[in-house]
């Protein structure tokens, strides 16, 4: 456990180094967000009701998306792990007394936890400068703060789990560029990344928040708000965990499977 450790903190310190970078960050996100809530409040105006969320709880949704887009934004991808695979890279990491899965699971989880770490707070502070009903809300309770801790967690390793699963399929590709694409798309439209998942027609719904996707962002953005409460709360937790468990055997197997294959050219 020591090994992954370090992996981690080395990871982590290495991804604080980018202040730079961080602050531009800040301020896009800011902009972006305020951009969608004047587009949803539009859509509002017309008729509220016909929404299945309120006016608050979505730009609250909307600005913890900004504040926690680190933790789950599907295009933050590790090129050292790919280029590591594409160019036999691998070899050296086959040469470390370490599981590799495990190794890389704790960097892509690093990369993503130094991110938030550097943007979060600038935003969450803004967020709740602005007014109601386009700022960011307090919690429904305690209890629900609670619940959206727990559930950030669990969705940062569900989301973790699936960037691993596309970097162990990339040993049975070419090149990354195309599954990449692909991927980048397919999480962020399912995870409700671009429209949260409340918003689908109800049987699209339905099946969104059952699939992996659907346990990264969108559970504990709207347990916070409270559009997920009582025994709801349970549930979604039991799906997250489910997850967690499918995702890491299934990228655990696989990876083993093509290590044993995996076959380096050149000297």
């Amino acid at each position: 456990m020591k090994k992954y450790i370090s992996f981690f903190v080395i990871r982590f310190s290495m991804g604080l180094q980018y202040r730079a970078a961080a602050l531009a960050g800040v301020v896009t996100q800011f902009a972006w967000g305020m951009m969608e809530i004047m587009i949803y409040t539009a859509f509002y105006q017309t008729d509220a009701a016909a929404f299945p969320m309120t006016m608050a709880a979505t730009a609250s949704y909307i600005w913890l998306q900004q504040s926690f887009l680190c933790l789950f934004m599907s295009w933050l991808t590790d090129w050292d792990i790919l280029n590591a695979i594409r160019d036999g890279g691998i070899a050296y990491e086959l040469c470390r007394p370490v599981d590799i899965y495990f190794m890389w699971f704790a960097k892509s989880m690093s990369n993503r936890l130094s991110g938030v770490v550097l943007r979060c707070l600038p935003i969450l502070v803004v967020a709740f400068i602005v007014p109601a009903p386009y700022g960011l809300s307090l919690p429904a309770g305690i209890d629900s703060f609670v619940m959206f801790v727990i559930t950030l967690i669990l969705g940062l390793l569900v989301m973790v789990s699936i960037t691993m699963l596309v970097y162990v399929l990339n040993f049975y590709t070419i090149s990354p560029q195309g599954l990449q694409i692909f991927s980048v798309a397919l999480i962020d439209f399912l995870s409700g990344g671009v429209i949260p998942i409340p918003f689908f027609p109800e049987r699209m719904r339905r099946v969104l928040e059952f699939l992996p996707f659907g346990s990264a962002q969108n559970i504990p953005f709207r347990v916070y708000s409270g559009d997920i409460q009582g025994r709801m709360v349970a549930q979604v937790v039991f799906i997250q965990i489910f997850w967690i468990v499918v995702l890491v055997c299934t990228g655990k197997i696989l990876c083993g499977i093509a290590l044993r294959r995996v076959k380096v050219q050149g000297g």
